[in-house]
């Protein structure tokens, strides 16, 4: 995953024979308003145009260096999907929207679109072409209707209610895209978003725009076959376990759709935790959200840029629980937090750190002399199987060794319980007996 500039807005432009429009519609993306002290990156993907919009592109480039423009070329014609993916990927900005090569679509607009993700109230934001304001050219009755059954089909896989599914204009969080594993090369690819957006439980939100549709004649591509992809996406990305690029995060996920199981661990672990509480490796806030409840101060940290986002939108209305940055790996991380602390939890992180002792060290200086450290590892060397070496971890332990690392890092050993034991038969068959890469939902 690429870092982010927290500060800039990524203009993602799937290209592929426009030489009549792309001149024209890289001078209005260059002139569109933004909001004030948002930056701009411009990337392109050439999917491989036979015709001179290549050059264009390529002359624009050198003669505005002053604007952040970046060409990325396909070594073949692979499809609209596949060119969106590709910049989804070279992404830096934090915010990200999609924008075509033709004129269809008025990048003046940006500035509705991208409101509800500055307020925080959205991860992702569709500029509809159905809602009633703004312009629109008036065009094919059965291109609008198959528009208008996709987009309901996809509402009833996704549980949403969207006007307009396939529009261009997609705007969103750009780590949230690149934390999602997606694989349609074609027009599939609005669907394949629209569906994993709300399998993972982004807030979405639609906002009107104008739509100065061309026709046939005019070079429009979308036709019959690409509804029938459409088809197929909505209902593979229904089903599919792949969400996420990282196999971690997979398994995160699937914890979270798991709430007995989380409200039984938070309940086990809640009589030791104190007022202020910091927590390493929050993740999704799996514990957080039961942790929390009624202390004085609670910290969620985390290392993952997609997990603090969601973690800020998750309490954005809690006012005693502060989301930050930390790697539990980099001792600097520590000393920035600055704070003193009765609890620290640290659940299912060590064993994805190297130098595990160097970490203890590093959260020794985050507590009080009366404070307490609340630490959950994998047991048993013997059960390491694909799917710990796929979620990253270096090793699991024996209670004879975490006592031991515990002891010579400077802590007192109150209490080892072996936790969650009727697991460890389901986690070693599908580990080593499966060979499995990541725990599912399903």
């Amino acid at each position: 995953m690429t870092d982010l500039n927290a500060e800039s807005l990524s203009i993602l432009i799937p290209l592929y024979n426009e030489e009549e429009f792309v001149g024209e519609l890289l001078a209005r993306v260059i002139r569109a308003p933004l909001p004030e002290g948002l930056g701009r990156e411009i990337i392109i993907v050439d999917d491989c145009s036979t015709d001179g919009s290549l050059a264009i592109v390529q002359e624009l480039i050198a003669s505005r260096p002053d604007v952040s423009i970046k060409l990325i070329r396909q070594d073949r014609n692979r499809g609209k999907g596949a060119a969106i993916r590709c910049a989804i990927a070279a992404a830096t900005g934090r915010y990200s929207i999609i924008q075509d090569a033709d004129l269809e679509y008025d990048p003046r607009e940006y500035g509705k679109l991208l409101g509800p993700l500055l307020n925080g109230e959205a991860d992702v934001v569709y500029g509809s072409r159905f809602l009633a304001a703004g312009e629109r050219r008036v065009l094919y009755y059965w291109h609008s209707l198959a528009n208008h059954l996709l987009t309901a089909l996809g509402n009833v896989v996704a549980d949403l209610n969207l006007t307009d599914m396939e529009t261009c204009y997609k705007a969103f969080r750009t780590s949230l895209a690149q934390s999602i594993q997606l694989d349609s090369d074609r027009f599939g690819i609005d669907p394949e978003l629209t569906v994993k957006f709300a399998r993972r439980k982004a807030r979405i939100y639609e906002t009107p725009i104008s739509y100065h549709g061309r026709t046939y004649e005019d070079g429009k591509k979308i036709g019959p076959r690409d509804a029938l992809d459409v088809l197929w996406v909505v209902l593979r990305s229904r089903f599919t376990s792949r969400l996420y690029t990282n196999a971690g995060h997979s398994t995160l996920d699937a914890l979270s759709f798991a709430p007995r199981f989380n409200r039984w661990m938070a309940d086990t672990i809640l009589p030791y935790v104190g007022q202020t509480v910091v927590e390493i490796g929050a993740g999704m806030g799996n514990m957080s959200r039961h942790l929390s409840r009624r202390r004085k101060a609670y910290v969620a940290t985390d290392i993952s840029d997609e997990y603090l986002e969601h973690l800020r939108n998750m309490f954005r209305h809690r006012p005693s629980v502060w989301v930050r940055k930390l790697d539990a790996a980099q001792p600097e991380d520590f000393a920035a937090l600055e704070t003193q602390t009765d609890t620290v939890v640290c659940l299912n992180v060590l064993e994805h750190i190297e130098n595990d002792a160097a970490a203890l060290d590093s959260i020794r200086t985050l507590l009080k002399p009366s404070g307490r450290l609340i630490l959950l590892v994998p047991n048993d060397p013997h059960a390491y199987g694909t799917i710990d070496r796929e979620i990253g971890h270096f090793r699991r332990y024996t209670p004879a060794h975490l006592r031991k690392l515990l002891t010579e890092t400077g802590y007192e050993v109150e209490a080892i319980l072996n936790f969650n034991r009727i697991s460890m038969p389901g986690w070693r068959f599908t580990g080593q007996i499966r060979k499995a890469r990541t725990l599912s939902r399903f």
